[in-house]
């Protein structure tokens, strides 16, 4: 297996470098068929340190910012590329494996009796160069101390930590995944690393970033910005994490104003179209998901174009970040939200730091250039550095008179990372020495040995760890390996002096109950804006309740327009995106957020019309009742006599039912009612026009019977006749109210076409031909009654009432023929109205006509209330 491990890496390794050229070195093909064991061909210039031990466990950490390429000549072997920019954070997280190392071989409880040593090499934020370190550590082709000339032997180390960058992680787990070699990264958070066909020997103490856009996502539905900008860097940290946020960011109802992948090249044309499409977007928060070397540009761009007034969203590759911490960048920068991995506490790491001292040893060049960094200075002979006029190091220089934040053990993110993935590690190899023979994992149920130990056994045991911390915090991996997802939120606060500090203001933790995953303290943020307030940034304001949301064609979902819900329609929620309609008695308010009771409407004792009209029945009734006193009174008097009285009497009867009968029209329909009114106005009027038909008959047949030849006439129109001749002809009109009201009654309806927000409550006719039989016959026998009467006008003036009668019927017909009209365009409670006000005019057209004249001579004219009065007026006429 060992043989077999050496020449699949050879192999892997010199396709990616070929293919990549990184470099010119160069590799021999090696054929596994072609030479019966494995010899080194070269050996890579690595920056590393090591120690020795029982068990060795391998380290990649980004200590050079960049790497220098030789130029290539193709006439000679190329030189190995050099790292430049020494960075003292990651070195600090290289010391904090090596001291995590050094802590667990001073336990008794953890691998007792064994010594782990470590081999960490610097990557130089390089894939190549991460990928040759990788590759050394699995094959041990660089340290002939590991491993023997032969390729023979045991695995150099048996899990590495790191390496930082997805883009390296992707590429080694590929490798190392194939031989089952764990890797645990500390800081490589590409969700695509989650996949376990293609990863399956890949951990990690950080959380993927499927969680960390989780928790931005958080973030924005918690401050309501719907409407957002996004900033990635071009590798797979950035891409992998773009294309979740998008699906996340479209789920929760957000939206993306602009998209942008920083060139790899920091192109300042594509870096000022960027920033120019920032400058000019509606959108006031901006995620930037990238790490700050792709950052810094960028941020270099929004000082020159001043972009001021942006929110901006961190992701945890550079939320703490010190490089932006100057007050240059504060005014841009200030007020920054961002994802930070969780902070721990390391008891003892603060000592170690300040006891570090350079060695002499050529596999510890990591800690000279430290050291070189530090302290300006360099190993190198006397002679040389006098040249230059730089400073020699001697190994002795104080690390604690140095101001850096080399020390500084406040706030350990990245460094808590890599000592749980130390402990993991040491937990899992741990639980592989405990196993019992008979009861082990691996075929046979063996066991390993500490002589025999293989990467791929490690596996399964890094699977099932499960311990806690110093600081308190478990540590276990998912089926994907993913480390349990919890995050602080940070906030860049801008202080008096310019400067800035970085506080904790909350915490997002996945594993908390739903709704209680995100905890912001929004009291402690500081907003870099003069409202000091958090910013709106959507591209639409939401519509409030009574609207509802339209959306604007070409635009995504956020842009949207605010349509006010129709009358009879509301919405209660705000960006609802339909309006409901109101239920059947209920309309909607005026501001349509939501349903009131319908107004109810009919013709009310209590309104100032319902008042008036009573009043006028009431009016009318009492008239009638005051001329009946009054003829009664006078009954046998000429003028009572002359007139007939019992017809008079029965008129002045029916002329009150007909004023009561209104009543009938007021008030909140109900069925009885509905049925009696009309019932009682047709009987009453055709009781009151049959009197004064059988009046005007009367007045003929007197005036015929007192010429010659006529005495025959008054026979078939005495008392008896005339009583006949009313009841008959009210009883047809009772016939036609029965038949109506069996075959369809009146009931009443709610009726709400007349006005939408009001309920109108009147009485249906059911039939309109029983409706339309009760108006003809009235209107039958006025016009009958008109007619006679029209014939009767020239009498002598003792018989004068076929003139009061003609004018009575001429106001009686005029006011039912504009009735109809009126009443057929009248709506809801108007047409009640209308009918009332034609019944009561009409009632008082007959009973001014008909009854004034008379009660004029009874009361005031006396003297013509005589025998003798009325006849001689009657020879003055003849």
């Amino acid at each position: 297996m060992r043989v077999s491990l050496c020449i699949c890496i050879h192999l892997s390794l010199n396709m990616i470098l070929n293919s990549s050229s990184l470099d010119g070195w160069n590799s021999p093909s090696l054929n596994a068929s072609s030479s019966p064991s494995c010899h080194l061909w070269k050996q890579f210039n690595l920056n590393g340190m090591y120690r020795k031990g029982d068990l060795v466990l391998g380290g990649l950490f980004e200590v050079h910012f960049f790497t220098l390429f030789p130029e290539l000549s193709f006439t000679s072997e190329p030189l190995q590329p050099s790292c430049e920019g020494f960075t003292i954070f990651g070195f600090k997280q290289a010391e904090t494996m090596a001291f995590a190392i050094d802590e667990i071989n001073k336990r008794p409880d953890l691998l007792p009796n064994i010594t782990l040593g470590y081999q960490l090499y610097d990557n130089c934020l390089r894939l190549g160069v991460s990928f040759r370190a990788a590759m050394s550590l699995a094959s041990g082709s660089e340290e002939k101390f590991l491993l023997d000339e032969n390729c023979s032997g045991s695995s150099p180390v048996l899990g590495i930590v790191g390496d930082p960058g997805s883009t390296h992680a992707i590429a080694i787990s590929s490798i190392l995944g194939l031989f089952k070699v764990p890797m645990v990264s500390y800081y490589a958070t590409c969700s695509c690393l989650s996949n376990r066909r293609k990863y399956p020997s890949f951990f990690r103490t950080i959380p993927s970033d499927t969680f960390q856009v989780e928790a931005m996502i958080q973030i924005l539905r918690q401050f309501g910005w719907t409407w957002v900008g996004l900033v990635v860097s071009s590798d797979d940290y950035g891409l992998f994490a773009a294309r979740t946020f998008l699906s996340d960011l479209t789920q929760s109802g957000g939206c993306m104003a602009y998209s942008h992948v920083l060139p790899k090249d920091n192109n300042p044309t594509e870096l000022k179209r960027i920033v120019e499409n920032i400058k000019q977007s509606s959108a006031r928060v901006l995620v930037v998901i990238s790490s700050e070397a792709y950052l810094l540009p960028l941020v270099d761009e929004v000082v020159v174009q001043n972009v001021r007034g942006l929110q901006w969203i961190a992701s945890e590759a550079w939320t703490s970040s010190s490089v932006f911490f100057t007050p240059r960048l504060m005014p841009y920068l200030g007020g920054t939200l961002g994802i930070a991995i969780r902070r721990g506490e390391i008891p003892g790491l603060r000592d170690h730091l300040l006891n570090i001292r350079p060695d002499n040893k050529p596999h510890n060049n990591m800690v000279r250039q430290f050291w070189e960094t530090m302290f300006e200075c360099e190993f190198k002979p006397p002679s040389v550095l006098v040249e230059v006029g730089k400073n020699v190091c001697t190994g002795q220089e104080d690390l604690r008179a140095v101001e850096s934040g080399f020390a500084d053990v406040s706030d350990l993110r990245p460094e808590y990372n890599v000592y749980k993935a130390v402990y993991a590690l040491a937990h899992a190899l741990h639980d592989l020495l405990q196993c019992v023979p008979g009861r082990g994992p691996f075929s046979g149920h063996s066991c390993a040995s500490i002589k025999k130990l293989e990467p791929w056994q490690l596996v399964h045991y890094l699977e099932r760890v499960n311990f806690t911390t110093g600081f308190g915090d478990r540590v276990s991996f998912d089926e994907n390996g993913d480390a349990l997802p919890i995050y602080d939120i940070m906030n860049w606060v801008r202080l008096q002096d310019g400067s800035m500090q970085v506080k904790n203001v909350g915490v997002v933790d996945k594993s908390a109950p739903t709704g209680q995953q995100l905890v912001l303290d929004e009291d402690r943020i500081f907003w870099n804006f003069e409202s000091k307030k958090p910013p709106r940034s959507v591209c639409s304001e939401s519509c409030p309740p009574g609207t509802r949301v339209a959306r604007k064609k070409g635009e995504p979902v956020c842009c949207f327009d605010c349509i006010p819900c129709a009358e009879g329609e509301f919405s209660n929620t705000t960006d609802s995106t339909d309006c409901y309609k109101c239920p059947e008695d209920f309309w909607s308010s005026l501001e349509r957020d939501h349903c009131i009771p319908k107004g109810i409407e009919f013709l009310s004792y209590n309104e100032p019309l319902g008042i008036s009209l009573t009043t006028a029945s009431m009016l009318g009734t009492v008239f009638c009742a005051v001329v009946f006193g009054i003829f009664a009174h006078y009954r046998n008097t000429p003028v009572v006599k002359a007139n007939n009285s019992e017809l008079s009497f029965l008129l002045l009867l029916s002329l009150k039912l007909c004023f009561l009968c209104s009543l009938l029209f007021i008030g909140r329909p109900r069925l009885w009612t509905c049925q009696l009114r009309h019932a009682a106005f047709g009987i009453s009027f055709v009781l009151c026009v049959s009197c004064i038909l059988v009046k005007t008959m009367v007045v003929l047949a007197v005036f015929r019977a007192s010429k010659p030849g006529g005495e025959t006439s008054l026979k078939w129109f005495g008392s008896g006749q005339q009583r006949g001749t009313v009841l008959v002809l009210t009883s047809l009109q009772a016939a036609i109210c029965v038949a109506w009201l069996v075959s369809a009654s009146p009931t009443p309806h709610k009726n709400t076409n007349y006005q939408n927000d009001k309920i109108v409550y009147e009485c249906v006719v059911g039939s309109v031909a029983g409706f339309g039989a009760l108006l003809g016959y009235i209107g039958l026998l006025a016009s009958l009654s008109f007619l006679l009467a029209f014939l009767a006008r020239n009498l002598p003036d003792n018989f004068n009432e076929a003139k009061l009668i003609t004018f009575s019927m001429l106001i009686f017909c005029a006011v039912w023929v504009a009735f109809v009209p009126a009443y057929v365009s009248s709506p809801g409670k108007y047409a009640d109205v209308v009918e009332i006000f034609a019944i009561l005019a009409s009632s008082f057209g007959l009973l001014v006509a008909l009854f004034g004249p008379k009660c004029y001579i009874i009361l005031l004219r006396p003297e013509r209330n005589t025998k003798k009065a009325l006849m001689g007026r009657a020879k003055t006429k003849t």
